[in-house]
């Protein structure tokens, strides 16, 4: 029984351990990037948690989510991907103590590796949503 997952759109391989991965990646980018700010202004750590919320959403490549409000190339979607587990982790060195970064570190690491194969059918991917001949 094959346990790879796709996604609505069908085009872009996504087993179930990457989509939890990256998902909890997300959300521990989101918690970490408003701790590390907090301390600067509630508003600035609102407003960055904000934009990792809102431009993933917004911008995206058709096959790879179900509904693509501004469709962009598999690249844009691979860097907003990177974004995301770099935000998550850098936030974490930034407000946390170090046993906590360096979970979290290797949480956004093994959803990186993970994201492998999504990402190198994306990264050939224009905005149209369909995967480029090889």
């Amino acid at each position: 029984m094959n346990r790879d997952a796709t996604t609505p759109g069908g085009a872009f391989p996504d087993s179930r351990p990457a989509a939890v991965l990256r998902f909890g990646c997300e959300l521990l980018g989101w918690i970490s990037v408003f701790w590390a700010l907090s301390d600067r202004s509630l508003l600035l750590a609102a407003g960055a948690v904000l934009l990792l919320i809102v431009v993933p959403t917004v911008f995206a490549t058709p096959g790879d989510k179900a509904h693509a409000l501004v469709a962009v190339p598999g690249a844009a979607a691979v860097g907003l991907d990177l974004l995301q587990f770099t935000a998550a982790a850098a936030a974490a060195w930034w407000a946390w103590p170090a046993p906590a970064a360096v979970a979290v570190t290797a949480w956004a690491a093994s959803a990186a590796v993970l994201q492998w194969p999504r990402w190198r059918l994306l990264a050939l991917t224009p905005a149209s949503g369909r995967p480029a001949a090889r």
